[in-house]
């Protein structure tokens, strides 16, 4: 019996890196997972399968593209009526520029699509879960909503023109969402990861890193390490926590 024995836990991006280490951990705790993807059904169907034989919890996998309100809805729906609930939430989705699918690069070079394609799946992607999300746990008087942003949104980066102002706001939502639904018991913070390796957007910057810059973090983060921040704050343990940042990036934010 688990800490989340009982309970839903609804993940986008769960079919790879943070998102998936997420699901996990949400499993390894007693939750039944919706594990939410736009492109990778086949392995969100998979990771279910896998969480439902190791965990013995139930889990399915859920096709849903962050950007369209009609497939959030859709997708929230679905969840409720598998599972009785939606406790949980980890808003995780999200693209960014890697030098590869989106070019690095300075504002002037930025094109109308790439700022597009970052802003609707960053902060409207997170505000349209949100969004149906709270609908739900409103009327269950209780939730907690965690959403992934970055180091970037704390601290300025050169080439990060759309995705540091995508991540900020979903910070600034993610306040906005604290202060107005404390009176229903829900909680919603940010975790702010750093680069991440087990990740589409770092394995693609980084590749296998060499030797980090002395003064900068320990280490790259993996994708358990913001897994268990995640879980944690959804845990009765951080009851008193909500609207706050969380860093997990090794400091990167201090430097």
């Amino acid at each position: 019996m688990g800490k989340f024995s009982g309970r839903t836990a609804f993940v986008t991006g769960g079919a790879s890196g943070i998102g998936k280490a997420a699901a996990i951990a949400f499993a390894k705790e007693g939750a039944n997972v919706a594990v939410v993807t736009a492109n990778s059904v086949a392995k969100a169907e998979a990771l279910a399968a896998e969480l439902k034989q190791q965990y013995g919890v139930e889990a399915i996998g859920i096709k849903c593209d962050v950007r369209c309100e009609a497939d959030v809805e859709a997708a929230v729906k679905l969840t409720v009526d598998t599972f009785g609930s939606l406790d949980f939430a980890f808003n995780n989705a999200g693209v960014g520029p890697d030098g590869v699918t989106i070019p690095l690069g300075p504002i002037t070079e930025c094109t109308e699509s790439d700022w597009d394609w970052i802003m609707d799946t960053n902060l409207k992607g997170v505000f349209l879960c949100m969004k149906h999300e709270l609908r739900v746990m409103q009327k269950q008087n209780f939730g907690s909503i965690v959403n992934t942003s970055s180091t970037s949104s704390l601290k300025a980066m050169g080439n990060f023109g759309a995705y540091g102002p995508s991540k900020a706001g979903i910070n600034y939502l993610t306040k906005c969402c604290a202060v107005e639904n404390t009176a229903f018991g829900i909680r919603c913070n940010v975790v702010c990861p750093g680069p991440t390796l087990g990740t589409g957007m770092a394995d693609r910057m980084f590749g296998k890193p060499g030797e980090l810059k002395p003064g900068g973090p320990p280490r790259f983060g993996k994708p358990e390490d913001i897994a268990v921040v995640v879980t944690g704050l959804c845990s009765d343990e951080c009851s008193h926590i909500t609207g706050n940042i969380i860093s997990a990036d090794g400091g990167l934010d201090i430097i």
